[in-house]
C-alpha cells in the first residue's frame, strides 16, 4: 500500500501558519508529500524544501480573481492532488493549519489497511478539533464543523468542493468510513497582529477590496473576545506543535462559562451538549 500527502500553502511566513507543523503531523504515514507552493512574498519556499526527501514541491501562481465562495483554495488543492503518482493507493490531505496526534497514527494505518482493496469506501472522515485564542481552548458552538474528510482514494475525478473543506466525486458526496482520530485546526490561534492579517488576505479569497476594508482595520490587533462560546482543552497536542505553543507571545483569557448565545442558539447548544445531536447539520459526505 503507498499513501501520499498533499496540500497547499502560500505566504505561510507572513501569515504565520503552522505548515511545517502540519506536514511533519502526517510524514510518517506517507511514502511521498506534494505541496503546491504558491508564489507569495515571503521564503515559504525555502522552508518547506527545508523538510526533508520526502516532500516534491510544485510551484503554482494562485488566481485571485477568483473570489467566488474561495474557489482559489479548491484550484490549488487540485493542483497538488493532480501531481500524486498513479501508483498510490491513498492521499492525505493536510491544510496548512491543521495536524494529526501521533497517538492516531496507529488507527490511521490501521483503516488504511483495512479499506484499501474495498472499492465502496471512498475517503476516510476525522473528527476535528478546533483551538480559539489560545492552545488552551476549543470553539465549541455551531459556527464549528464537526467532521471532514481528509483521505481519499488515489481516483482523479474526485475534486477538491467549494473552499477545499471537502470532496466530492463528479458532485457527489463520497462515500466514507468513520475513523477514531481527530484532526486539530489551529486556524484561530496566532498572535493577534498575525490572525488580522491572516483574516485580511483570506477574505480577499471571497469578497471585494471594498468590502474588506469596511469590515476590517489591519491596522488593528484583532480581538479574541468576539467569540460565542469556548471550552478548556485538558488533552495534549501533537509533538510536532510543542516548540510553537512553548513561543506563544500573546495572552487570551476570556471566561468559558460566558456565552453569547441568542435564545434560539442557546436552546440548540443545550440540545446538541446533551444528546450529541446537531440540528441541521451540514454534512458533505456519505457515512458507510
Amino acid at each position: 500500500m503507498k499513501v501520499s500527502g498533499f496540500t497547499f500553502i502560500r505566504n505561510a511566513i507572513k501569515l504565520d501558519y503552522p505548515i511545517c507543523e502540519a506536514i511533519k503531523s502526517i510524514l510518517p504515514l506517507v511514502d511521498e508529500m506534494i505541496v503546491a507552493v504558491g508564489k507569495g512574498e515571503d521564503d515559504t519556499r525555502k522552508m518547506i524544501e527545508s523538510l526533508g526527501d520526502k516532500i516534491r514541491i510544485i510551484d503554482t501562481t494562485w488566481d485571485d480573481n477568483l473570489r467566488e465562495g474561495g474557489k482559489v483554495l479548491a484550484v490549488e488543492t487540485n493542483k497538488a492532488f493532480d501531481e500524486i503518482s498513479e501508483n498510490s493507493d491513498w492521499c492525505f490531505y493536510i491544510q496548512g493549519d491543521e495536524c494529526v496526534h501521533e497517538k492516531y497514527y496507529s488507527e490511521i494505518q490501521s483503516k488504511m489497511n483495512k479499506y484499501a482493496n474495498d472499492d465502496r469506501v471512498e475517503g476516510l472522515l476525522f473528527d476535528f478539533i478546533h483551538f480559539y485564542g489560545s492552545y488552551d481552548y476549543l470553539g465549541d458552538s455551531r459556527t464549528w464543523y464537526r467532521q471532514e474528510i481528509r483521505i481519499i482514494k488515489n481516483n482523479k475525478e474526485i475534486r477538491s468542493y467549494r473552499d477545499a473543506q471537502g470532496f466530492r466525486k463528479n458532485n457527489k458526496k463520497l462515500k466514507v468510513k468513520k475513523i477514531e482520530a481527530q484532526i486539530y485546526h489551529y486556524g484561530w490561534v496566532r498572535h493577534p497582529k498575525y490572525q488580522m492579517a491572516k483574516l485580511v488576505e483570506a477574505n480577499k479569497l471571497w469578497h471585494s477590496d471594498e468590502y474588506i476594508s469596511k469590515k476590517f482595520d489591519a491596522d488593528q490587533d484583532f480581538d479574541y473576545s468576539q467569540i460565542d462560546s469556548i471550552k478548556p482543552f485538558h488533552e495534549t497536542h501533537p509533538k510536532v506543535m510543542h516548540n510553537r505553543i512553548a513561543s506563544m507571545n500573546w495572552k487570551f483569557d476570556k471566561d468559558p462559562r460566558v456565552k453569547s448565545f441568542s435564545v434560539k442558539l442557546k436552546l440548540l447548544y443545550f440540545i446538541e451538549n446533551l444528546t450529541g445531536w446537531r440540528i441541521g447539520e451540514y454534512k458533505n459526505f456519505i457515512k458507510l
